[in-house]
């Protein structure tokens, strides 16, 4: 069997930098690597309908975003497979025969949706495809046979999960599924970017997010209203890097070769942050740094994001596309598992026989 990849992001909004450093930017290295055969990503849709659905034009609005997003930070449609989640019905009839495998009380264990359902204020009233998520992320997951899926650091749980699922369907049933490993990012500052104003987590509905399609100027006032170090008043006082956000994000993007573009009075970020820390060193100079650095980056992701804009509907048929053959490859996975389950009654001959002579005498 070969390696293959699943991975995707809900359609609640446009992308930021804590994707792309979380996953997009991994995501374009392992699909021209050449080291897998398959990379299947998804537009989770359905995962953003369950805390969502009283809105469902927020999803349905923000499909084709998420679609320009992935395609201009070069994802490639002759290389991977990009499908819409609720366009797989198959996923849904997995994740049906999977929750006869998952306790309540392992769900409600599971430390990411007890963080999300804390986020999202669901304490006292859960809705039950939320509290299911981890389940419906196995269904997505196993029905590619995915052995690799890219992700951050808080969704180790949901993949452990999804193995445990695995691993239990192939226990009763017979080896059928395929046991997924999580890639994390190799750079720890890519783990979870925090948000602009210092808080733990980039988030679309805290409003401290950089987005990949953000203008120049956009992204300047986000970056030059940075959280820092509050007790670096004066130029001349001694400042933190840690829990810093502008080092952090410099952590994640700056590379050696920043420094002879844009500021050659150092030659790296350890020199860099040892004047910072020592004293006399402006936040606004390290700001404009950092700035420097992400309109480098994101110049050309808004350039390629400009050119498919000038033709949604193209978009709209690599989404098409990408959904049949998803589907195609998820139906050969459910074949397999209502066959293992027993349950594909109109395929056994030996069924059909045995019961004919049952009632045949």
């Amino acid at each position: 069997m070969g390696k293959i990849i699943l991975t995707g992001d809900r359609p609640t909004g446009r992308l930021h930098l804590g994707h792309f450093v979380g996953s997009l930017r991994r995501r374009v290295e392992l699909q021209n690597s050449g080291l897998f055969d398959k990379i299947f990503i998804m537009i989770a849709d359905a995962q953003a309908l369950t805390d969502n659905a009283d809105n469902p034009e927020k999803i349905r609005q923000n499909i084709i975003e998420v679609a320009l997003d992935y395609l201009a930070c070069g994802i490639d449609p002759t290389k991977s497979t990009i499908f819409i989640q609720s366009q797989v019905a198959e996923l849904c009839e997995l994740a049906f025969y999977y929750m006869n495998l998952v306790t309540v009380s392992r769900l409600q264990r599971n430390p990411t949706v007890k963080t999300e359902i804390q986020m999202r204020n669901f304490e006292t009233s859960i809705p039950v495809g939320f509290f299911t998520y981890p389940i419906s992320q196995a269904s997505d997951i196993t029905a590619f046979r995915a052995t690799t899926v890219p992700a951050g650091e808080d969704q180790q749980p949901m993949i452990e999960q999804a193995r445990e699922i695995a691993r239990r369907f192939n226990g009763i049933y017979g080896d059928t599924l395929v046991e997924p490993e999580i890639l994390l990012p190799d750079n720890a500052a890519c783990m979870r970017l925090p948000g602009t104003d210092g808080k733990a987590k980039m988030s679309k509905s805290l409003g401290n997010c950089i987005y990949l399609s953000d203008s120049s100027e956009e992204v300047r006032k986000r970056v030059m209203s940075m959280y820092t170090d509050p007790d670096h008043i004066r130029v001349e006082d001694p400042g933190k890097v840690e829990g810093n956000t502008v080092f952090t994000y410099l952590d994640a993007f700056c590379q050696p070769e920043h420094f002879a573009k844009y500021w050659p009075d150092y030659s790296s970020l350890d020199e860099l942050k040892a004047h910072y820390m020592r004293g006399g060193l402006g936040d606004v100079k390290v700001k404009k740094f950092l700035y420097a650095i992400l309109e480098e980056l994101l110049t050309p992701i808004r350039e390629r994001r400009k050119e498919w804009e000038k033709d949604i509907p193209a978009v709209f048929d690599i989404l098409k596309r990408g959904s049949e053959a998803a589907r195609a490859v998820a139906a050969n996975t459910l074949a397999d598992v209502r066959s293992a389950m027993r349950i594909n009654y109109f395929d056994d001959a030996e069924l059909i026989a045995e019961q004919s002579r049952k009632f045949q005498g």
